[in-house]
Parts: C-alpha cells; sequence; structure tokens
C-alpha cells in the first residue's frame, strides 16, 4: 500500500518509513502540511499518518482538508506527543480512524496500520479468487476468467486490471499506478503504462456497452468506472 508520512521531525519520518516499508508497504515522507496537501491534490495514496504538530499547516487542518476533498473511505492515522485525553479526543473528532502516542512502537504502528487497512480495503486482503460481477481473478495462478471464459492476459496486465478492480470509481495517479504494477522499477517509458491500460480495456472490453468505462483523468492517470445499467 502506497502511505504518506507527515512529521517535520525527519527522524520519525525515517522511522516510520523504515518500519513500513519492511512491512511491504511504500512511504512518503513531508516535513510540512503545505507540501503534504500539495502532493495530495496530484497523487494517489491508501493511507495518511499525520503528526498533529507540524509547521505551516497543522495536522488538523491537513486531516480537516482531507476528510473534505479524498475519498472518505481514506483510513487516517495521527500521532501526537501528547497523551492527555482532550487531544486524542479532538484528533478522532476531526476524522482520524486511529491514534498513536510518541514514541513509536514498531510492532504496534505495523499492527495498527494493518488493521486500518485492512477494514478501508477489504477486498485486497489475500484470497485466491475475487470476483467482480462477470470478472473473475485467481490471484495465486494469474488466471482472469472473464464471463466464463478464460482471457489470455500477461501477469503486468491481470495486475493492471485488478488494481483497477479493486480500485473501482477512484482515479489513480500515474505514479501510484507505476508503483502497485512495476513496483520499484520506475524507468520505464511513459508509453509502456499507456499501451498496458489499452491492452486491458480491449482484452476485458471494458468499454461503456458493457457496463464499464476504463478512462484517462487528464493530467493525472486513470479510473476505472462502473456504467449504471
Amino acid at each position: 500500500m502506497r502511505i504518506a508520512v507527515l512529521d517535520d521531525d525527519r527522524s520519525q519520518t525515517d522511522l516510520v518509513s523504515q518500519v513500513l516499508n519492511a512491512a511491504g508497504h511504500v512511504c512518503h515522507a513531508f516535513q510540512s502540511g503545505k507540501e503534504m496537501v500539495n502532493q495530495l491534490r496530484r497523487e494517489s495514496f491508501d493511507m495518511l499518518i499525520i503528526d498533529w504538530q507540524v509547521p505551516d499547516l497543522s495536522g488538523a487542518d491537513v486531516l480537516r482538508w482531507s476528510r473534505e476533498k479524498l475519498p472518505s473511505t481514506l483510513p487516517v492515522l495521527f500521532m501526537t506527543s501528547r497523551s492527555g485525553e482532550d487531544d486524542i479526543v479532538a484528533g478522532l473528532a476531526a476524522g482520524a480512524d486511529d491514534y498513536m502516542i510518541k514514541p513509536i512502537r514498531r510492532g504496534e504502528l505495523v499492527a495498527r496500520v494493518q488493521a486500518l487497512l485492512r477494514r478501508a480495503y477489504p477486498s485486497q486482503n489475500t484470497v485466491e479468487q475475487i470476483q467482480f460481477g462477470d470478472y473473475i481473478f485467481e490471484s495465486r495462478t494469474g488466471r482472469l476468467i472473464v464471463a466464463g471464459k478464460p482471457v489470455d492476459v500477461t501477469q503486468k496486465e491481470f495486475d493492471l486490471a485488478l488494481l483497477f478492480f479493486r480500485n473501482l470509481g477512484r482515479p489513480l495517479s500515474r505514479a501510484y499506478i507505476l508503483e502497485a504494477v512495476w513496483s520499484r522499477d520506475v524507468e520505464i517509458p511513459s508509453r509502456t503504462m499507456d499501451t498496458h491500460v489499452s491492452r486491458v480495456r480491449s482484452k476485458l472490453q471494458l468499454r461503456p456497452e458493457n457496463g464499464f468505462r476504463l478512462a484517462p483523468v487528464y493530467s493525472y492517470g486513470y479510473r476505472l468506472e462502473q456504467i449504471a445499467g
């Protein structure tokens, strides 16, 4: 999962990133609230971890902006050095899903993050067969079945199609897609992603007449939409 971490103390963002990267996530660290909000306007993230006390734009302000502008299901964990009940209640009332009191404990951080992600994205839990209407993804074998018939796809095409279906209706930035499907291989040509999207659209027949539209989002990325019948 792609996680944005906000803390003006670089040692804290380094610690959180190190722990969560080791747990299989990709972390992007920010030292100021404005910097994080500017990036949230352009990029997709699966979760936010926000420190309450940051310069220029407080964690509370970032959280309020996120709740107004981003999907309501986006999980947010806030960190605070204050253990008073009033501060914790204020954070939860502002829209946070959970909190941690500094100093951060590694095991607890991983457990809380995983719990929030499982709740926010239940379809992403590892299962052998994942079904979206007529589309069946067999995660262990990389086999894709559409309307009862197997479709010949490469592993990257399978991963890309599954990513879109798991995020149905959600705009995904190009950077998000790149990290999710191509992992650390960020040197791929830009056209490579567009070519794979085109192949997925064609092979899975993701067209309005079939109930879906896989469309570009200008200057951002792509979105798979379900068309009401």
